[in-house]
């Protein structure tokens, strides 16, 4: 009886574990799950981060910090390619998925799959999903349920937390 309670508590937590990188939009469906993840976490130390960013790569990536609005590289950039993450290079978003918010900051209505984890956000007041790299969990931006249609998504991110890299290096 002892052993069937140890495996019931551990298939738990095992499952409780996995729902915790899972958030929820308003109607409970995952966002961007990341339970099939075939490549393993970057890790390195804070001076490591500090040595390989630049300034504002590191506030932003490191720190959660944001860019002004309307003052990053990517905002207006409409070429064909894929969006990789500044910190580790993992792959983030395909151009197709961009679109003219007007928020400020490039926008995409998908990510690739299992490229990002999302986060309960409640600083400054506002209820927000934080958006981080799977790879080497450097803050993105934040995804809101305002975008179109199908996604009704809207990836709201930092230009320098991403590199753009052509179509034809895609």
């Amino acid at each position: 009886m002892k052993s069937l309670i140890s495996i019931s508590m551990a298939f738990i937590i095992l499952n409780l574990d996995s729902l915790s990188s899972q958030v929820l939009n308003e109607d409970n469906k995952v966002l961007n799950s990341n339970e099939n993840r075939e490549f393993k976490k970057m890790k390195r130390t804070d001076s490591e981060w500090r040595r390989i960013l630049s300034s504002s790569e590191y506030h932003i990536l490191r720190e959660k910090g944001t860019e002004r609005a309307f003052t990053g590289e990517y905002d207006g950039h409409f070429e064909e390619g894929m969006y990789v993450c500044a910190g580790c290079g993992h792959k983030l978003f395909d151009s197709e998925t961009k679109y003219r918010s007007g928020c400020g900051w490039p926008a995409f209505s998908k990510a690739l799959p299992e490229s990002v984890e999302e986060t309960e956000d409640n600083s400054y007041g506002m209820r927000r999903i934080e958006i981080t790299c799977s790879k080497c969990d450097g803050h993105l931006g934040h995804v809101f349920n305002d975008g179109p249609q199908p996604s009704g998504l809207r990836y709201c991110i930092n230009s320098v937390s991403m590199d753009f890299k052509p179509e034809e290096d895609k």
